[in-house]
Protein backbone atom coordinates (compact mmCIF):
# COMPACT_ATOMS: atom_id res chain seq x y z
CA UNK A 1 0.00 0.00 0.00
CA UNK A 2 1.42 3.40 -0.99
CA UNK A 3 2.40 5.76 1.84
CA UNK A 4 0.13 8.78 2.21
CA UNK A 5 1.98 12.00 1.44
CA UNK A 6 1.74 14.85 3.93
CA UNK A 7 0.63 17.85 1.89
CA UNK A 8 0.95 20.37 4.71
CA UNK A 9 3.66 23.06 4.49
CA UNK A 10 6.97 21.72 5.81
CA UNK A 11 6.95 23.60 9.11
CA UNK A 12 3.31 22.73 9.80
CA UNK A 13 3.81 18.96 9.81
CA UNK A 14 3.38 17.83 13.40
CA UNK A 15 1.26 15.41 15.38
CA UNK A 16 -0.62 15.20 18.67
CA UNK A 17 2.50 14.02 20.51
CA UNK A 18 4.39 17.14 19.39
CA UNK A 19 1.57 19.36 20.67
CA UNK A 20 1.54 17.55 23.99
CA UNK A 21 5.31 17.79 24.39
CA UNK A 22 5.21 21.55 23.75
CA UNK A 23 2.25 22.22 26.08
CA UNK A 24 3.80 20.13 28.88
CA UNK A 25 7.28 21.51 28.39
CA UNK A 26 6.25 25.16 28.06
CA UNK A 27 2.97 25.52 30.00
CA UNK A 28 3.02 29.32 30.36
CA UNK A 29 0.82 30.59 27.53
CA UNK A 30 -0.74 33.84 26.35
CA UNK A 31 -4.50 33.70 26.79
CA UNK A 32 -6.18 36.39 24.68
CA UNK A 33 -9.90 37.17 24.98
CA UNK A 34 -12.56 39.74 24.41
CA UNK A 35 -14.01 38.61 21.10
CA UNK A 36 -12.57 39.18 17.66
CA UNK A 37 -10.63 42.22 18.90
CA UNK A 38 -8.88 40.17 21.65
CA UNK A 39 -8.90 43.22 23.88
CA UNK A 40 -7.31 41.52 26.91
CA UNK A 41 -4.38 39.13 27.27
CA UNK A 42 -2.50 37.50 30.12
CA UNK A 43 0.25 34.95 30.55
CA UNK A 44 -1.24 31.97 32.42
CA UNK A 45 0.10 28.47 33.20
CA UNK A 46 -2.15 25.81 31.67
CA UNK A 47 -2.40 22.04 31.98
CA UNK A 48 -3.60 19.97 29.03
CA UNK A 49 -6.29 17.29 29.00
CA UNK A 50 -6.04 14.66 26.24
CA UNK A 51 -8.34 12.11 24.68
CA UNK A 52 -7.65 8.39 24.24
CA UNK A 53 -5.61 9.07 21.10
CA UNK A 54 -3.46 11.69 22.78
CA UNK A 55 -5.10 14.71 21.17
CA UNK A 56 -5.43 17.90 23.20
CA UNK A 57 -9.11 18.50 23.96
CA UNK A 58 -9.03 21.10 26.72
CA UNK A 59 -6.82 23.14 29.01
CA UNK A 60 -7.26 23.71 32.74
CA UNK A 61 -6.13 26.95 34.35
CA UNK A 62 -6.95 29.66 36.83
CA UNK A 63 -6.62 33.43 37.08
CA UNK A 64 -7.24 36.28 39.48
CA UNK A 65 -10.86 37.40 39.57
CA UNK A 66 -9.55 40.99 39.37
CA UNK A 67 -7.75 40.27 36.09
CA UNK A 68 -9.49 42.20 33.26
CA UNK A 69 -9.28 39.02 31.18
CA UNK A 70 -11.73 37.40 33.61
CA UNK A 71 -14.38 40.01 32.81
CA UNK A 72 -13.62 39.89 29.07
CA UNK A 73 -14.04 36.11 28.89
CA UNK A 74 -17.23 36.19 30.93
CA UNK A 75 -18.63 38.62 28.35
CA UNK A 76 -17.36 36.54 25.41
CA UNK A 77 -15.89 33.08 26.17
CA UNK A 78 -13.97 32.80 22.90
CA UNK A 79 -10.22 32.83 23.43
CA UNK A 80 -7.00 32.47 21.49
CA UNK A 81 -4.25 30.68 23.38
CA UNK A 82 -0.63 30.90 22.25
CA UNK A 83 2.03 28.44 23.39
CA UNK A 84 5.64 29.27 22.54
CA UNK A 85 8.29 26.59 22.73
CA UNK A 86 12.07 26.83 22.35
CA UNK A 87 13.50 29.51 20.08
CA UNK A 88 17.01 30.40 19.01
CA UNK A 89 18.83 32.74 16.68
CA UNK A 90 20.88 30.64 14.28
CA UNK A 91 23.96 32.40 12.91
CA UNK A 92 26.03 31.49 9.85
CA UNK A 93 28.68 30.76 12.47
CA UNK A 94 26.54 27.89 13.78
CA UNK A 95 25.97 26.61 10.25
CA UNK A 96 29.68 26.82 9.42
CA UNK A 97 28.85 28.71 6.23
CA UNK A 98 29.39 32.36 5.27
CA UNK A 99 27.10 32.00 2.23
CA UNK A 100 24.15 31.07 4.44
CA UNK A 101 21.62 33.59 5.78
CA UNK A 102 20.92 33.73 9.53
CA UNK A 103 17.52 32.59 10.71
CA UNK A 104 15.43 32.08 13.82
CA UNK A 105 14.17 28.64 14.82
CA UNK A 106 11.05 28.30 16.95
CA UNK A 107 8.04 26.18 17.87
CA UNK A 108 4.54 27.50 18.46
CA UNK A 109 0.97 26.29 18.82
CA UNK A 110 -2.11 28.48 18.43
CA UNK A 111 -5.35 27.26 19.96
CA UNK A 112 -8.89 28.50 19.57
CA UNK A 113 -10.93 27.78 22.69
CA UNK A 114 -14.20 28.32 24.54
CA UNK A 115 -13.54 29.24 28.18
CA UNK A 116 -15.90 28.27 30.99
CA UNK A 117 -15.23 29.51 34.53
CA UNK A 118 -16.12 27.17 37.36
CA UNK A 119 -15.68 27.90 41.07
CA UNK A 120 -15.85 24.17 41.79
CA UNK A 121 -12.80 23.69 39.57
CA UNK A 122 -10.58 26.24 41.34
CA UNK A 123 -8.94 23.88 43.81
CA UNK A 124 -8.51 21.21 41.13
CA UNK A 125 -6.87 23.72 38.79
CA UNK A 126 -4.31 24.54 41.47
CA UNK A 127 -3.68 20.90 42.32
CA UNK A 128 -3.09 19.70 38.75
CA UNK A 129 -0.71 22.60 38.10
CA UNK A 130 1.30 22.10 41.29
CA UNK A 131 1.41 18.32 40.82
CA UNK A 132 2.73 18.78 37.29
CA UNK A 133 5.36 21.36 38.20
CA UNK A 134 6.53 19.68 41.42
CA UNK A 135 6.74 16.18 39.90
CA UNK A 136 10.22 14.73 40.07
CA UNK A 137 11.50 17.03 42.79
CA UNK A 138 13.26 15.47 45.76
CA UNK A 139 10.71 16.97 48.16
CA UNK A 140 7.61 18.01 46.18
CA UNK A 141 5.72 20.93 47.69
CA UNK A 142 2.00 20.57 48.45
CA UNK A 143 -0.80 23.11 48.86
CA UNK A 144 -1.38 22.04 52.46
CA UNK A 145 1.92 23.63 53.43
CA UNK A 146 0.40 27.09 52.89
CA UNK A 147 -1.71 26.72 56.00
CA UNK A 148 -4.49 29.29 56.64
CA UNK A 149 -3.28 31.48 53.74
CA UNK A 150 -4.70 28.93 51.32
CA UNK A 151 -8.34 29.67 52.16
CA UNK A 152 -7.87 33.39 51.60
CA UNK A 153 -6.09 32.79 48.32
CA UNK A 154 -8.97 30.71 46.97
CA UNK A 155 -11.39 33.63 47.29
CA UNK A 156 -9.27 35.73 44.91
CA UNK A 157 -8.93 33.28 42.04
CA UNK A 158 -11.20 31.17 39.87
CA UNK A 159 -10.59 28.03 37.85
CA UNK A 160 -11.57 27.47 34.23
CA UNK A 161 -11.65 24.96 31.43
CA UNK A 162 -10.75 26.00 27.91
CA UNK A 163 -12.33 23.62 25.41
CA UNK A 164 -10.24 23.37 22.25
CA UNK A 165 -12.16 24.44 19.14
CA UNK A 166 -9.24 24.80 16.75
CA UNK A 167 -5.50 24.22 16.66
CA UNK A 168 -2.65 25.19 14.36
CA UNK A 169 1.08 25.23 14.79
CA UNK A 170 4.42 25.98 13.26
CA UNK A 171 7.61 24.13 14.09
CA UNK A 172 10.50 25.78 12.23
CA UNK A 173 13.37 23.61 13.36
CA UNK A 174 15.79 23.12 10.50
CA UNK A 175 13.72 20.70 8.42
CA UNK A 176 14.66 22.64 5.26
CA UNK A 177 18.42 22.44 5.80
CA UNK A 178 20.66 20.01 3.93
CA UNK A 179 22.19 17.26 6.03
CA UNK A 180 25.64 18.78 6.42
CA UNK A 181 24.32 22.19 7.45
CA UNK A 182 21.85 20.62 9.87
CA UNK A 183 24.59 18.58 11.53
CA UNK A 184 26.80 21.64 11.84
CA UNK A 185 24.00 23.62 13.54
CA UNK A 186 23.18 20.77 15.91
CA UNK A 187 26.82 20.59 16.92
CA UNK A 188 27.34 24.33 17.40
CA UNK A 189 24.05 25.82 18.63
CA UNK A 190 24.39 26.52 22.38
CA UNK A 191 20.65 26.35 23.15
CA UNK A 192 20.13 22.77 24.38
CA UNK A 193 16.33 22.95 24.23
CA UNK A 194 16.35 24.13 20.62
CA UNK A 195 18.84 21.41 19.69
CA UNK A 196 16.62 18.76 21.30
CA UNK A 197 13.57 19.95 19.37
CA UNK A 198 15.54 20.18 16.14
CA UNK A 199 16.54 16.55 16.60
CA UNK A 200 12.92 15.63 17.29
CA UNK A 201 11.83 17.09 13.94
CA UNK A 202 14.78 15.77 11.96
CA UNK A 203 14.89 12.15 13.03
CA UNK A 204 16.80 9.94 10.64
CA UNK A 205 18.65 12.78 8.94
Amino acid sequence: MAETRDERPLFERFDAADVRALVEGYPLAWVCGGGAGATEASLLPLIGVYDGEGRLIELIGHLMRSNPLHHALREDPRATILFSGPDAYVSPEHAGRRDWAPTWNYAQVKIGAEVAFDEALTETSLKVLIDAMEAGRAAPWSIGELGPRYTGMLTRIIGFRARVTGLSGKFKLGQDEDGATLRAILGALPDADSVAWMKRFNRGR
